[in-house]
């Protein structure tokens, strides 16, 4: 398809040869009919090829089609000498021909676009003078021969400056679309990397509060196991008397937890990947989630830890996000209790307060220095969820204990915590200090329908 442009400059090209033709044309036939050609039809003929030629060879060098209407145009050369020279030629076969005088009209407009509005109009000015003085050597009457060129010359004016005024709105629009569609793209993008950095916070919360605990207690479970294995082993293990037997049976009761807690793990995996509710409160209350998970921490620290639950207020369903998030962070908080207090009890508090619900959870241990935590947590700016389940086996993260130093702590457990109350619109707040223990409290508002 011939865009508008192109075809517009066909058409000039095709106007400009017919009318140049034209003028020789009509020369001949006055020579012809007054008794043959003589050295001024000649002379039109040359003129008239001439002026082609230098059309043809500026049309070739200068892109008249593409030049942009803000663009700088008028220079000297080429494009000053090119019209420069199609009007000298022009004038030359004006004075031969009066029937040159309608070439003056495609040369208007070629002026305007190729010269642009300034330099452009004083072409066609000189070009409407040339018009006149040829007209009326020509013998046409004087107020045609004035008149016809200067409506001539007005009118290209006229119509090139209103068609470059619409080409420039045009143009305009186009911007606006174009940075209408990058900002949308960029919105778009925006957005992509948004739900990314959720989706992988979110993954993050979620190893940290599934997997990577229930790998914690196994590693715990698995070293207690390998203790009591170091007494079977050991000479006289046997002997009347000796532990070896009972030291078998605890370590097989290790394994055998190990094995349970791997089997909890690996369907909180597969649950985790189809983004299904914990598998706690699939088949059982919250309070009774709560109570699930105490006793798993209290196996998990190898009878050296003692978990009570309690519920105060009415008790009653609440929505799946908000159940879900309290028992994440209960799990997370005792699994806490048990890689870093060194506490004997904890006590794990569920209140239901009308429009709220507030969870605690308190623990005798040596507790810490929340700044210290702070420090590490601002050092690993961007969580890594691998980094903080190897961490949580062996090493573990969260809340610092003894021996534990900030540059082996993420504090990734806390960040988690407090992203899932923000989520909600809740508050979280923890005391401590070190030798005093350490007491997490969340409050979690709830929509008055649902209280």
């Amino acid at each position: 398809m011939i865009s508008a442009a192109l075809g517009l400059q066909i058409a000039l090209d095709v106007l400009l040869v017919a009318l140049v033709g034209l003028a020789v044309g009509s020369r001949w036939a006055e020579a012809l009919s007054t008794g043959g050609l003589d050295a001024g039809a000649w002379c039109a003929l040359a003129c008239g090829l001439a002026l082609l030629a230098v059309y043809g060879v500026g049309r070739s060098r200068i892109n008249v089609r593409d030049t942009a209407v803000d663009a700088p145009r008028g220079a000297w050369w080429p494009t000053g000498a090119w019209v420069a020279a199609l009007i000298v030629g022009w004038a030359l076969l004006l004075l031969l021909t009066p029937v040159a005088l309608w070439i003056a009209f495609p040369l208007m407009f070629l002026e305007m676009h190729v010269l642009g509005p300034r330099r452009g109009i004083v072409a066609v000015a000189a070009t409407t003078a040339c018009a006149i003085g040829g007209a009326i050597l020509g013998g046409q009457q004087l107020v045609g021969s004035i008149l016809g060129p200067t409506f001539g010359g007005l009118v290209a004016i006229a119509v090139v400056l209103g068609f470059e005024t619409i080409v420039r709105e045009s143009q305009g629009r186009q911007e606006l679309i174009d940075d209408l569609v990058r900002t949308r793209a960029d919105l778009a993008a925006s957005e992509r990397e948004a739900a990314v950095a959720t989706e992988r916070e979110r993954l993050a919360r979620e190893i940290h509060d599934t997997l990577a605990q229930g790998f914690s207690s196994i590693e715990l479970l698995l070293r207690a196991a390998d203790s009591s294995l170091e007494e079977v082993v050991a000479p006289g293990a046997f002997a009347p008397g000796a532990p070896g037997p009972t030291a078998a049976r605890a370590a097989r009761g290790y394994v055998t937890q190990s094995r349970l807690a791997a089997q909890q793990n690996l369907a909180e995996a597969r649950r985790f990947v189809r983004d299904l509710a914990p598998a706690d409160l699939e088949s059982a209350t919250l309070v009774g989630a709560l109570e699930r998970v105490a006793d798993r921490t209290a196996l998990a620290a190898g009878g050296g830890l003692t978990v009570t639950v309690e519920a105060s207020g009415q008790a009653r369903p609440l929505p799946v996000p908000v159940e879900t998030a309290l028992l994440r962070i209960a799990q997370s908080a005792l699994a806490n209790v048990v890689q870093h207090a060194g506490a004997s009890r904890a006590a794990v508090t569920l209140s239901f307060l009308g429009d709220a619900v507030a969870l605690d959870v308190v623990d005798d241990g040596h507790g810490f220095d929340p700044r210290r935590v702070g420090a590490a947590r601002r050092a690993a700016a961007v969580p890594d969820p691998t980094r903080d389940a190897r961490s949580a086996v062996g090493q573990g993260d969260g809340e610092p204990g003894a021996g534990d130093t900030p540059a082996t702590r993420s504090g990734f457990g806390l960040t988690a915590m407090r992203s899932r109350v923000a989520e909600l619109g809740g508050t979280f707040s923890l005391e401590t200090s070190p030798g005093e223990g350490t007491a997490l409290a969340v409050h979690l508002p709830l929509d008055p329908q649902e209280a």
